[in-house]
């Protein structure tokens, strides 16, 4: 790799966080290459920047085309096809998160729902149903959540992040507020 040390540092990171995260070291290395680049990048200078064959690079960037995470750019005067990333961070990582659930998570709420619909036949059966009806639960939960986090514009979502623990804290005064109210206790989530 002819690129200075912090940029080779982070590209080779982020091929190692790739390999972590389910895509390809190649695939991530390009990505990270493309990501810092001032400039819309050919597949021929990725593979000679990386060290990478021209067919390992082609290969990565159909991948990564396929993710959404890069765009095709045409400049004048030259015929090569250029690559580049969206130039919003928070661009990638809706698509990110859109193209995993995609990946992921709808394949596995389209089982547990098909699995739910069958009566279960024996004890172990039922208790094997109970389980896959509250994960089902859950994951439809947090999709449901990051469907609503999807649609907020990017600076409500940094204010959203930036609450952190805040959060917690506000639901428990509501929870407070509520016991005066009503001089009742609320159910504790754990609890149920």
């Amino acid at each position: 790799m002819d690129l200075p040390p912090s940029t080779t540092a982070f590209v080779l990171h982020f091929g190692e966080m790739g390999s972590r995260w389910g895509i390809n070291r190649t695939v991530g290395q390009i990505y990270a290459l493309l990501f810092l680049s001032d400039r819309p990048l050919p597949a021929d200078e990725i593979a000679q920047s990386l060290g990478f064959s021209r067919s390992n690079v082609s290969m990565g960037l159909k991948e990564l085309e396929n993710w959404r995470l890069i765009k095709l750019q045409h400049l004048p005067g030259d015929r090569r096809e250029h690559f580049t990333t969206p130039d919003d961070v928070w661009a990638i990582v809706r698509t990110l998160a859109e193209e995993r659930r995609k990946r992921e998570v709808d394949p596995t709420l389209t089982l547990l729902r098909d699995t739910l619909m069958q009566t279960p036949r024996s004890d172990a059966e039922r208790h094997a149903h109970k389980r896959m009806e509250s994960l089902h639960e859950v994951i439809s939960l947090l999709t449901g959540w990051m469907d609503d986090v999807q649609k907020l514009p990017d600076e409500r979502l940094v204010a959203l992040l930036k609450l952190g623990g805040r959060v917690a804290r506000v639901l428990e005064a509501t929870d407070r507020f509520h016991e005066i109210v009503t001089r009742k206790p609320r159910r504790k989530a754990q609890e149920g």
